[in-house]
C-alpha cells in the first residue's frame, strides 16, 4: 500500500472516532434524526470550498448515479440514524466499540457481491481487529442490548456504502461529499423535524453539531474516499477500524468513562492488525481494458501515463483521462483499476 492513501484512512479514522463522544453528548439536546441531519449537513459546508462542479459525464453515467445513490442511501440516511440512535440508549465507548462490525460486514461484502480479492494477510489483520474489539466489548453487558443491534445494522449499511464508494469515479471524494451531506443532510432534519419536533436547543449547541460534522463526517468522508479508491474497500476500513479505538480513548478522557485495564491487550493486538496488513502482497499477470473515467491518480503507479499541458504541482491530482488497453503484470491493491477475477 501507497503511504498516503494509508495515512489519509488513518486520519479519517481519528476524526469519525472522535465524533462518536462528541455527538453523544449532543444527544442530550438533539434527537437522532435531527443530530444526523445537522452532522450531514455541516458535512456538506466543510467540502464545498473543494467540491466545484459536478463533471457532465458522471451525471449521464447511470452506474455511477446508482452507486452514489446506494451510498446516499445507506450510508448517509440509514447508517446515522441507526447509530445515534443506538447512542442515545448506550455508552460512548460501548457504541465505538461496536463499529468494529463495518470492517466486518465491509470485508464480507467486498469479497461476495464487489470482487475484491481479500489475501491471506489482510484475512488476518480483519480476524486481529475483530478479537481487539471483541475484548474491549468482553467486559460489557451491553453487548447484549438492543443498542448493539442498532450499531450493528448502521455497519450492515456503512459497509454496504463503502463497497460502493470505492468504485466511484468521475465525481471527486469532496463532490460525493457534498452530494451526500445535502441529500442526507437534508432528509434527515426534515424527518427530526416532524418526528422529533422543533428543538429548544441554543446557537452554540447548533454550532458545535455542525463542527463535528464537518470534521467527523465532511472531511474524514473525502479522506476516506479517496483512500478507499486506490486500496480498495476492505485494506481501507480496516486502517480505518482505528476509529472505534479514538473513541473510546475521547470517551475516558472527555466524558469519564471508566477505563478497562483489558483495553491495553486489545490495543496491542490492533496495532498488530496494522503491521501485517500492508504486507499482504497480490500480484499476476492481468489486463486493463480501456476505459476513460476521473478520480484521484499519481503518475508513478504504470497506469497513468497521460500527458498534461500543465504539469501538476504535487503528485495526486484529479481530472477526467482515458486508459489504453494493456496487460502487464505487478503488485497490486483493488483499487478502481484491478477489480478483475482471480
Amino acid at each position: 500500500m501507497t503511504a498516503g492513501p494509508f495515512v489519509w484512512a488513518l486520519l479519517a479514522a481519528a476524526l469519525f472516532g472522535a465524533s462518536t463522544p462528541a455527538s453523544k453528548a449532543l444527544l442530550d439536546e438533539l434527537g437522532p434524526f435531527t443530530l444526523a441531519g445537522l452532522l450531514y449537513l455541516g458535512a456538506a459546508l466543510a467540502v464545498v470550498p473543494r467540491a466545484g462542479g459536478v463533471p457532465r459525464g458522471a451525471l449521464r453515467d447511470g452506474r455511477t448515479l446508482r452507486r452514489l445513490g446506494g451510498a446516499v442511501l445507506f450510508g448517509g440516511v440509514v447508517g446515522p440514524v441507526l447509530l445515534l440512535a443506538g447512542l442515545a440508549i448506550a455508552s460512548a465507548s460501548a457504541v465505538s466499540i461496536w463499529l468494529s462490525l463495518e470492517t466486518v460486514f465491509t470485508a464480507l461484502l467486498a469479497r461476495v457481491f464487489f470482487r475484491e480479492h481479500v489475501g491471506p494477510r489482510t484475512a488476518l489483520a480483519i480476524a486481529l481487529i475483530v478479537a481487539s474489539s471483541a475484548l474491549l466489548a468482553s467486559p460489557s453487558l451491553e453487548a447484549l442490548t438492543p443498542a448493539a443491534l442498532l450499531v450493528a445494522g448502521a455497519c450492515l449499511a456503512w459497509g454496504l456504502d463503502n463497497n460502493l464508494m470505492s468504485l466511484v469515479d468521475g465525481v471527486s471524494p469532496a463532490q460525493s461529499t457534498l452530494v451526500k451531506g445535502l441529500v442526507a443532510g437534508a432528509t434527515n432534519l426534515a424527518i427530526g423535524l416532524v418526528v422529533e419536533g422543533v428543538p429548544a436547543f441554543d446557537p452554540r449547541t447548533l454550532a458545535l453539531a455542525l463542527l463535528v460534522g464537518a470534521t467527523g463526517y465532511g472531511i474524514s468522508l473525502v479522506l476516506y474516499v479517496a483512500a478507499s479508491q486506490q486500496l480498495g474497500a476492505t485494506r481501507s476500513q480496516a486502517v480505518f477500524s482505528t476509529a472505534p479505538f479514538w473513541g473510546v480513548a475521547l470517551s475516558w478522557l472527555v466524558l469519564g468513562e471508566p477505563v478497562t485495564p483489558i483495553a491495553v491487550v486489545a490495543s496491542v493486538l490492533l496495532a498488530l492488525a496494522l503491521v501485517v496488513l500492508p504486507r499482504d502482497r497480490h500480484a499476476h499477470a492481468h489486463t486493463h481494458e480501456r476505459i476513460e473515467h476521473a478520480h484521484w491518480h499519481r503518475h508513478d503507479d504504470a497506469h497513468h501515463e497521460h500527458a498534461h499541458e500543465v504539469v501538476p504541482r504535487f503528485g495526486w491530482h484529479f481530472h477526467a483521462h482515458v486508459h489504453d488497453p494493456l496487460t502487464h503484470e505487478h503488485a497490486h491493491e483493488p483499487d478502481l483499476h484491478h477489480r478483475h477475477d482471480h
